[in-house]
Parts: structure tokens; C-alpha cells; sequence
């Protein structure tokens, strides 16, 4: 009875080794599974990250400290034409040079926009040396100029830059009309009221 009873203790040891096999089998590839996939979360947010950096390049370009402060002007109005133009200041402690501003410019006619590239003068500025930009336009095709973006060399590569407002619009001035009223001719040069000749005043 005694050697029945202790192979039955045995069996149920040998039994019960099993399922605690299996569990740490399931915990292994349980944890294999989440790391595989903590992985490729990991990849495909990486490769995310670069494809949204390289499709705009203005949100990477931002990241770089400014090397100008871009000074611009209210426009100026004057004979039909519109003069859109400001001050770039180098900033930065090396020269730049090939400089031009972008401005997008708004067409009246259809509210279609258009960039157009406008050269500083001088091209080549030094640290902390100034340059203007100046762009004329006819009042009746645009509606409004933006700047966007701040160029340099031949390759027009995109330069980071800070932006200040610069000079107001002049107040305009109205044009001054002098009106003469002309008086009836008086009789004799008396007053049409006085206290000999009272008069009713209406």
C-alpha cells in the first residue's frame, strides 16, 4: 500500500511539471511578440519622422538658429503701383551671399499666388551689414505680397531668418480746396441790419 501511494505522489508531480513548461513557454513567446512589435512601432515611427522632415524641409530649415533678421515695410501705394520692400540684416558671423527675399504674391484677378525672387542690394552682406530688397508692382494685378522664404547662393538654398515689422505707410495726405462764396453787392455800403434800419433776421 505504501509503495502504490508513493508512486501515485510521484505521477501527480511528474503530471503537474508540465503545465508549469507550458506557461513558461508562453511566457517567453509572449515577450518575444511584444518586443517584436515594440520594434517595428519603433521603426515605423523613425521612418515617419523622416519622410515628414524631407517632404518640408521649411519645418527642419526652422530648427537651425536664424542667421538674418528680415526688416519688412508697409506697402506703399503711389501713382497705381504698389512698392513692397524692407531691410535684411546679417545676423550671424559669417558673410551671406547671393542674397534674395521670396514673396508670394496674390493676383486680383483669379486669387491665384505666384513666388517671386527679389535680389538684395548689395548681394554679399557681412556680419551685421544691411541690404534692401525693393519689388514695384501694378496696384490693379495684385491684391497682397507675403514673404516666405530667404535665399542665398546660386543654388538658392533656404536660409533660416527672424522677422521685424519696418517702416509704416505715410498717412496720406488730402488734397486742400479753398471754396469763395461770393456776397450780394450792398447798397451804398450799409448794413442790411442796424438800429435805424431794423431787419428781421430769419
Amino acid at each position: 500500500m505504501i509503495e502504490s501511494s508513493q508512486d501515485e505522489l510521484f505521477g501527480e508531480s511528474k503530471r503537474s511539471a508540465i503545465p508549469m513548461v507550458l506557461a513558461g513557454i508562453s511566457a517567453l513567446v509572449i515577450t518575444a511578440l511584444l518586443f517584436a512589435g515594440y520594434t517595428l512601432l519603433r521603426k515605423r515611427h523613425a521612418e515617419e519622422s523622416g519622410s515628414a522632415s524631407l517632404a518640408n524641409p521649411a519645418q527642419s530649415e526652422t530648427r537651425r538658429p536664424p542667421v538674418a533678421l528680415v526688416i519688412v515695410d508697409e506697402a506703399l501705394l503711389k501713382d497705381g503701383r504698389t512698392t513692397i520692400g524692407g531691410v535684411v540684416k546679417n545676423t550671424s558671423a559669417e558673410s551671406l551671399e547671393g542674397l534674395s527675399v521670396e514673396l508670394e504674391l496674390k493676383r486680383r484677378k483669379d486669387a491665384t499666388t505666384e513666388t517671386q525672387l527679389v535680389p538684395l542690394v548689395p548681394a554679399l552682406l557681412e556680419p551685421l551689414q544691411e541690404g534692401r530688397y525693393s519689388l514695384q508692382l501694378k496696384a490693379q494685378d495684385y491684391s497682397s505680397a507675403r514673404l516666405v522664404g530667404l535665399k542665398a547662393g546660386a543654388t538658392l538654398a533656404a536660409l533660416p531668418y527672424t522677422t521685424a515689422p519696418g517702416q509704416k505707410r505715410p498717412p496720406e495726405r488730402l488734397g486742400t480746396k479753398t471754396i469763395i462764396v461770393g456776397r450780394p453787392p450792398s447798397k451804398g455800403g450799409e448794413f442790411l441790419n442796424s438800429p435805424d434800419k431794423p431787419a428781421r433776421v430769419p
